[in-house]
């Protein structure tokens, strides 16, 4: 499930576009400006943001710049009331990747981010190839060649956001509330057993490993 992450000072507009965009598949986030989007993307997996212009603490131009300056390349959708093409240049050269005025078309909103999504390579079919290895969200199998693994549904997931996000450390808590939910009563052990499921089922393949970060957590690393 992708994870998004909307930003906007406007409640209602929070409200809405949480609902549209749960309705169609994705978990949600909200922030009240930039600097809380910050903080929240400190603490979860974002796949992409949809970003209001004009808000208060950090607005969306300086979100998008301090993004781009630190080498972040997360898909930005940036939502303004502003038409003219001046705001339009300024957002792209801050730093968005696409650009869309209010009142937002609900409709035209989710093709924009699925079509970002699928130009960040998080691909929107759901497949991920590492070399000759495919992942399949949607059938939860892993193929390589004649090969073929389906998975319980929560070490796919866990094994399809460490592949993602290669060489990107992912803590427990991180992994569980991605892949749990924040309301899981399941303790975060349950993901030490998850990755340890993963690296038996796949210690034969030379494409990737799951590594420990001793402290820390777990990432993956590509080797193809």
């Amino acid at each position: 499930m992708f994870h998004i992450l909307v930003a906007d000072d406007d409640k209602n507009t929070r409200r809405l576009f949480k609902a549209v965009l749960e309705r169609a598949g994705y978990r949600v986030s909200l922030a009240e400006n930039g600097d809380e989007a910050l903080y929240v993307m400190d603490r979860e997996n974002i796949d992409l943001v949809v970003l209001d212009v004009m808000m208060p603490v950090m607005d969306g131009f300086e979100f998008a710049r301090t993004l781009r300056e630190t080498k972040n390349e997360l898909p930005i959708l940036m939502v303004s009331a502003r038409q003219l093409p001046e705001d339009r240049k300024r957002g792209f050269l801050a730093g968005t990747d696409d650009y869309i005025t209010k009142p937002v078309d609900e409709e035209e909103m989710l093709l924009r981010i699925h079509a970002l999504l699928r130009r960040a390579k998080i691909a929107s079919e759901h497949k991920l190839a590492i070399g000759d290895v495919v992942l399949d969200y949607d059938s939860l199998t892993v193929t390589r060649g004649e090969e073929v693994i389906e998975l319980p549904q929560k070490e796919f997931m866990i094994l399809f956001k460490l592949l993602s996000y290669p060489g990107k450390i992912f803590t427990r808590i991180q992994i569980m509330d991605e892949i749990w939910g924040n309301d899981s009563d399941t303790g975060w052990e349950t993901v030490t057993v998850h990755i340890s499921r993963l690296r038996k089922r796949f210690e034969n393949f030379d494409e990737f490993e799951i590594i420990s970060v001793r402290g820390l957590g777990y990432k993956a690393v590509k080797k193809v």
